[in-house]
């Protein structure tokens, strides 16, 4: 399966000081078709005013992943971080049982992130930190791993069998990419225009796959997107033993 949501599908809210698209049922979007995606949660597409932002809030047994596009937020939690987290920066909270945090636009221009929520692997874990600079040379004309939860080394850490892409793709040149059947890889167009296994996207659309051996994503024009690799979750229910069915004595 290789889905194409629309851009124009993409739920968006202007507060004033916030405009945000929201890509899963979030907050007061409720959509039951669209809870989540695999381990997937949320993906929330966020610009932020200047002198503006997120009070003080509770997060728990949620792996956070904030990627700011531009302009700088300045951040503050329970675990007692207080840093600014900048164009270039890849932040992760693992809320675990429970932290509160506030984010800040503290700058004199708007700030554009993306905030990505995945469900955990291990329920109960103490509150956790990370954050990393990367270069943009990391993406450029390839998939760089920018946060990770499988053993990827030099990256930023979460705690869910899951990785998280980040490219910038010039016009004509692909990149390919391999998942499980037990997998699911979901693309977030920021830039541009692609092919996702033949698949035409643009500027703002998803691309949501599943059961596919392999990925090959090709610019139609200099592009630039997030891939995240996450456990498929399928659903809950009988186990394969039970599946197998007995008879009655």
């Amino acid at each position: 399966m290789v889905a194409l949501t629309d851009s124009g599908k993409r739920h968006f809210s202007d507060f004033g000081w916030l405009k945000t698209y929201w890509l899963f049922s979030f907050s007061s979007y409720y959509d039951p078709s669209n809870i989540q995606f695999g381990a997937l949660r949320v993906y929330n597409d966020d610009v932020v005013e200047p002198g503006t932002g997120f009070p003080t809030h509770p997060h728990k047994e949620m792996e956070i992943i904030t990627i700011p596009l531009s302009g700088s937020m300045t951040h503050a939690d329970s675990m007692g971080n207080e840093t600014v987290i900048q164009t270039g920066d890849v932040q992760r909270m693992s809320a675990g049982t429970g932290l509160t945090h506030s984010e800040y636009n503290l700058g004199s221009e708007p700030v554009h992130f993306y905030q990505i929520w995945v469900f955990p692997d291990t329920l109960k874990l103490s509150p956790t930190y990370d954050q990393r600079r990367y270069h943009p040379d990391v993406w450029t004309n390839k998939l760089g791993v920018i946060a990770s939860g499988q053993g990827i080394k030099d990256v930023v850490t979460f705690h869910t069998n899951a990785s998280i892409y980040r490219c910038r793709l010039e016009s004509g040149l692909t990149v390919q990419q391999k998942i499980g059947d037990d997998r699911r890889a979901f693309l977030y167009l920021t830039d541009g225009t692609v092919s996702v296994n033949g698949v035409k996207a643009e500027q703002g659309d998803q691309v949501r796959m599943d059961e596919q051996d392999g990925i090959d994503i090709k610019a139609e024009k200099d592009a630039e997107f997030i891939l995240i690799d996450v456990p498929s979750c399928k659903g809950y229910g009988y186990d394969s033993d039970t599946l197998k069915g007995g008879r009655w004595r």
